[in-house]
């Protein structure tokens, strides 16, 4: 099995190397591509060291079974045929993709058989905040159909890359020794506060953000719920959190849910509010699963239930999920 990695000095392309070592996935051989600034720097990987390659227009993917991209949208959009023009699978997590009829785009846990209709050769991982809540709302929709989500995140920095990470550290930094704030990977400040808008605004007001989770999450659970979001930057370092309700076509119960969720793959029960055991960010950087906690039924419709998750957004928001996609696609 031969692997490739494009974008692998980035979060999320170095989350793509803890996750393939830890996983122990069936690599032969790795490649590693980048930017003009990435070509030349070395990664280890599994005790070996890699030197990453300029990523060009040639024959370097003829031989590669797959490719995990990480590089932006512009990047995947302009490689995708020299990536696929060979036999090898993309598997993209930028936006580029996403909506396009003819590429799957796959939350293992939800709709895993997607992936095997690929006609381009490419399968798209979708926006964090979706891949998050559709886990979460897969063993629901089960019980019974959502006709209606609303949904509002609270975003780390995380979300914006490792220097927006670096950045809000920073701020940190500056104001507790009273020097001027650094804001360039925000529209604002970001430390000491919360930013109501993630991506740009669109003409009805939401953001592309907001605008990924209503189409998104239509796509991967061929569903006809619709979801309306409001996606906030917060100032955790890493793991986004969401607080959602839900309207079902009859009343679930907690017990139901609870049961349903903790029994469902890549979810955690963590609902223990008397002892003040919920989930947070703090307590979920770094792990593979969503946690989900303070379900309850929704005062203001019958058949409505509230919950709150929060999961790693490098993690299964982003890496992990592609590699879950190629390893049912080995499978398979």
């Amino acid at each position: 099995m031969k692997v490739a990695i494009v974008g692998v000095s980035g979060a999320v392309g170095q989350e793509f190397l803890r996750i393939l070592a830890e996983r122990a996935f069936p690599i032969d051989e790795l490649v590693l591509f980048g930017s003009s600034r990435s070509a030349g720097r070395k990664y280890a990987f599994r005790g070996k060291e890699y030197e990453v390659k300029l990523l060009q227009h040639n024959d370097d993917f003829k031989d590669i079974d797959v490719a995990f991209v990480s590089a932006g949208g512009s990047t995947s959009k302009e490689f995708a045929e020299t990536i696929t023009k060979h036999g090898c699978v993309m598997i993209d997590n930028s936006s580029a993709f996403r909506m396009d009829d003819d590429v799957p785009l796959v939350v293992p846990e939800c709709n895993a058989e997607d992936a095997l209709n690929r006609p381009r050769g490419i399968i798209a991982n979708p926006n964090c905040t979706t891949i998050m809540m559709v886990v979460v709302l897969q063993p629901l929709e089960k019980l019974s159909h959502i006709k209606r989500i609303r949904v509002s995140s609270y975003q780390s920095a995380s979300g914006a890359g490792a220097a927006a990470m670096d950045e809000l550290q920073q701020q940190y930094k500056e104001l507790l020794n009273g020097e001027p704030v650094t804001v360039s990977k925000f529209p604002h400040q970001l430390a000491y506060n919360v930013i109501p808008q993630i991506d740009v605004f669109t003409e009805n007001g939401y953001t592309k953000e907001e605008m990924k989770m209503f189409n998104e999450t239509r796509k991967i659970m061929h569903t006809d719920a619709c979801c309306s979001a409001t996606c906030v930057r917060v100032s955790s370092l890493r793991s986004h959190s969401e607080s959602v309700w839900i309207e079902t076509e009859r009343p679930i119960s907690v017990e139901e849910a609870r049961n349903a969720i903790a029994a469902a793959p890549g979810c955690t029960l963590v609902d223990d509010p008397a002892k003040l055991v919920y989930p947070m960010p703090l307590d979920t950087a770094g792990k593979d699963d969503i946690f989900v906690g303070r379900i309850r039924k929704d005062l203001a419709d019958e058949c409505g239930l509230t919950l709150w998750l929060s999961g790693d957004q490098i993690r299964k928001g982003a890496a992990l999920n592609a590699v879950q996609i190629a390893e049912y696609l080995f499978k398979n």
